[in-house]
Parts: structure tokens; C-alpha cells; sequence
């Protein structure tokens, strides 16, 4: 790192160390071969011979020197090739989605007292991050119904793959059933979890009409050897589980935990987790106040019921409240800490060693701005411009919209009525000043002429106009 840090400093004598930098005085020659005497290598390059030379690089070919300002102008000049929100209308979701975030969320986040205090470390320090972490925690049970929610993880997959540990750890089994419908890459993060302590994942499919679980192969794919079975609602499609009380059901009559995937605004207009039976839920916290960002950082959400078992399974840190000994004052402070950094290794639950603390902050600001009724009203305006735009599609001849026959929110699918699969659709909309058309054979083969799209609350009538015209352009 000092050595790169040097040719910053000096990019116009980059390979020539005659002189120490006054910042940087162990890279004086002097120095450096004291050093690598003391250590028995004749030269830098002796540190280095475990990396084959094919892997190195000979030559950094670093440019000279340049003024602060003509360095400015020459990554504004890079930066403007990036197609961002606003500027270009944003129709692609998928896990993270444009939003709006009212002003109140970046100025309370910008306050010195939240952004310099990251995370607590001692169990009641940092009284006001705990009391905003402890109203986070009580919003999001609020959202879900359920009676327990830790004080955040990094993002919707790792909550997936934490949620499955859990539940492989209450039940003392070894398998986790998860439907084939849910994000990929929380699929694939929820393999990462669990492969390297052997708990088997049952991919269930499903039905490619209505893009909802196929109850027989769900039925068929749990055993009694199932710990945790996960189903996303809406799922990765933006498509409903309408049959989401009866997937818990044949969860719950086979002995497994039923872990419940889900999208938060979403929780305006459906019934919420607990109310289907979910015994963990887990979900993505990027709508709550978040920006896109390029696609980070994120926010984790996950909530149980009340069950010791399950409770004392849970990852990370839950914040608690209370009173001082003559009842005068509140209090908060951490009462869970199951994580690697407070117990032993081995009996810890989970390896996440902080949590997303300013995204759960923005969270609960957006939340507690918003309130019940505002809930609503988002998520109202985000079913009616989904379905809009979707309907809007389906009046092109040349276009199945949506292309699974399910209600759904917020994403939905498009398909071409053609045999041919049109390929650079993304890059003919990216060319209109338009982002969106996810391709789903990226990660269904079958689906060769499907793409997922979003409408949400940002979307003006103009905007969704401007998608319908730019795809009637579109040939085939």
C-alpha cells in the first residue's frame, strides 16, 4: 500500500526511488534494505515468488503527474459516460429499484452525530444509535407483524443464507427447500452459506404459466430431513404467491420452518408475513430511503416470531430499551450478541461481524416519515404504474405483457411474441435514455424471450409514455 501510495505522489518518478517522500520515509532505499536484510531477501521482488509470474504485472504504466484540477476534469470526463437515474428513466429492478427519498433522509443521515458513530461496539455507548437502531427494529416488526427483528444484516442474500442457517440449527436437520423463483443471486449466495457445512438446497421450480411455486413439487421436494423451507412473495418476478397460506402450511405440517421472502413497500397493500404463518422473514431495505448507489450498500432485514429457539439463533445484535434504577430515564443497550467478535468461535451464529447501521438509520427515517397511510400511498402508486405500464405493453401485437399470467408488484415480465430472441434489447432502450429490460434467459434458459422490468412511484405517466414508444421501435 505505501509503495502505491508513493507513485500517486510521485507519478512522474514512479519507478525511480532516490528520493523518501516526507510522508513516507520507510521508502528511503537506506531504509528498504535494512528491512529486507533483516528478513534475508536481497530485493522487493523476493516477497513475491509465490505469485506466478504470469499473474504480475511488469510494467504499471503510470502517466505523469497532473494538477488537481486537470485529474478532476479528467474522471468527470469518465464519470459522464455512466447512464445514470434520473437523467435517463430508470425501468429496471430486480433487486434494487428507483425510489424516491425525501430530503429529510440524506440531511438527518448527514448530521456528524450518526454518520461519524458506525456501529457500537460496547453494549450501551452510543445512546442515540442504539435508540435509532431500537426504533428500527420496532418499525420493522411493525412492517412484518412479527414480534423480533435484529438490528439489520448487509442485504437481502445474506439474510437469506442466515435465515437458512438459523433454521437448520433449531430444527437439527440438514436440508433447506427454496423455490426456484426467488433472486437469483440470493439463491446463489444461500448455496455460498450452506455448501461448506453440507446442508443440502432443493431448487423446487415453477410453473411456467403463472410463474408461481408449484405446490406438487414442493410437496414432493420436502422431507422429514427439511429444516427451512424459503419462498419469496412477490418473487423474483414481481409475480404474487397466491397460494402463499398454503405453501406454510405443508411447510408447517412437515416439521420445517417456513422463511418468508419479502419486498417491503409491498407490505403497503398485502397482508404482512405473519399473517401467513412465516416463522422468519426476510427482505431487501434498499426501498426504505435508500438511493441505488450503482447497486450498494443495501440493508438486510430479518424478523422471527417470538420463540427462544429461534430468538437465540438469530445473527448479529438486537438493541433493547430500558429504565434506570429509580425509573427516571430510558436507556438502551445491545442484549443479543451472538456474532464471532463476543463469543466463542464455534458458538456463534454467524461470522457478519457489523451491521448496514446509517442504512438502517435511513430506513427508520423513511419509515417514520412516511408513516402508516404514507406506506399505503407508495405502495398504492407503485401497483397502479406497474400494472399501467405493463397493460400499456400488452397493447403492442408484438409484445406478451406480462408474460406470466400472476398478479404481480412492481417488477413485471415482458415477452416478444417471436420465436427469435432480441438479445440487445437493453442496449436498444440504454440508446433512448432509457434503463431497463433485465434478460431472464441470463438466468432461466428457457425464457429466451423474457425480460423483467419495474414501474414504482417515481414513474410519471410521460415517463411510462416514453418506454411504450421507445419499445413499439423495437423490431423483430
Amino acid at each position: 500500500m505505501a509503495f502505491i501510495i508513493y507513485l500517486m505522489l510521485n507519478l512522474d518518478e514512479s519507478l525511480n526511488l532516490k528520493h523518501s517522500h516526507p510522508f513516507l520515509p520507510n521508502l528511503h532505499p537506506d531504509i528498504s534494505d535494512e528491512m529486507l536484510k533483516s528478513i534475508s531477501a536481497s530485493s522487493t521482488e523476493d516477497l513475491f515468488q509465490d505469485i506466478p509470474s504470469s499473474l504480475r504485472i511488469d510494467s504499471l504504466n503510470i502517466p505523469k503527474s497532473r494538477t488537481e484540477n486537470e485529474v478532476e476534469r479528467y474522471f468527470d470526463d469518465i464519470l459522464s459516460m455512466n447512464k445514470t437515474f434520473p437523467l435517463h428513466r430508470c425501468f429496471l429492478g430486480g433487486g434494487v429499484w428507483p425510489h424516491y427519498v425525501p430530503s429529510i433522509v440524506d440531511t438527518t443521515l448527514s448530521r456528524s452525530e450518526f454518520y461519524t458513530s458506525y456501529t457500537p461496539y460496547q453494549p450501551e455507548a452510543s445512546q442515540g444509535m442504539l435508540q435509532a437502531l431500537f426504533e428500527f427494529q420496532s418499525l420493522i416488526c411493525d412492517l412484518t407483524g412479527l414480534d423480533v427483528a435484529n438490528s439489520s444484516l448487509y442485504d437481502w442474500p445474506t439474510a437469506v443464507g442466515e435465515a437458512a442457517r438459523m433454521a437448520v440449527r433449531v430444527k437439527k436437520k440438514s436440508k433447506i427447500v427454496a423455490a426456484r423463483s426467488s433472486g437469483p443471486e440470493r439463491l446463489d449466495v444461500l448455496q455460498t452459506y450452506c455448501k461448506a457445512i453440507d446442508i443440502e438446497i432443493n431448487i423446487v421450480d415453477f410453473d411456467h404459466e403463472t410463474g408461481q411455486l408449484d405446490l406438487d413439487k414442493l410437496s414432493d421436494a420436502i422431507d422429514k430431513n427439511t429444516a427451512g423451507v424459503y419462498v419469496e412473495h412477490p418473487n423474483f418476478f414481481g409475480v404474487l404467491e397466491e397460494n402463499i397460506e398454503e405453501i406454510s402450511k405443508i411447510t408447517h405440517e412437515n416439521d420445517a420452518l417456513f422463511i418468508s421472502g419479502f419486498e417491503p413497500l409491498s407490505l403497503g397493500l398485502l397482508k404482512p408475513p405473519s399473517d401467513y404463518g412465516a416463522d422468519i422473514a426476510v427482505g431487501e431495505g434498499q426501498p426504505l430511503g435508500l438511493h441505488m448507489n450503482f447497486g450498494g450498500p443495501l440493508l438486510g432485514l430479518l424478523a422471527t416470531k417470538l420463540d427462544d429457539k429461534i430468538l437465540r439463533q438469530m445473527p448479529g445484535r438486537i438493541i433493547g430499551e430500558t429504565i434506570s434504577q429509580d425509573g427516571s430515564k430510558r436507556g438502551y443497550t445491545m442484549i443479543l450478541q451472538t456474532r464471532e467478535q463476543h463469543i466463542r468461535r464455534d458458538a456463534a451464529t454467524s461470522n457478519i461481524c457489523t451491521n448496514q447501521a446509517l442504512c438502517a438509520l435511513a430506513a427508520t427515517i423513511y419509515l417514520s416519515t412516511l408513516g402508516e397511510n404514507g406506506l399505503k400511498q407508495v405502495a398504492e402508486s407503485i401497483a397502479m404504474n406497474s400494472n399501467f405500464a405493463s397493460k400499456a405493453i400488452s397493447d403492442i401485437p408484438k409484445f406478451k405483457s406480462p408474460y406470466f399470467d400472476s398478479p404481480f408488484f412492481q417488477d413485471f415480465t415482458i415477452g416478444f411474441n417471436s420465436d427469435k430472441p432480441i438479445e440487445n434489447l437493453p442496449q436498444i432502450l440504454s440508446d433512448k435514455g432509457i434503463l431497463g429490460g433485465l434478460p431472464l434467459q441470463n438466468y432461466y434458459p428457457e425464457l429466451k424471450n423474457a425480460y423483467l422490468f419495474c414501474a414504482t412511484e417515481v414513474h410519471s405517466i410521460s415517463d411510462i409514455e416514453f418506454l411504450v414508444e421507445s419499445l413499439k421501435e423495437v423490431s423483430i
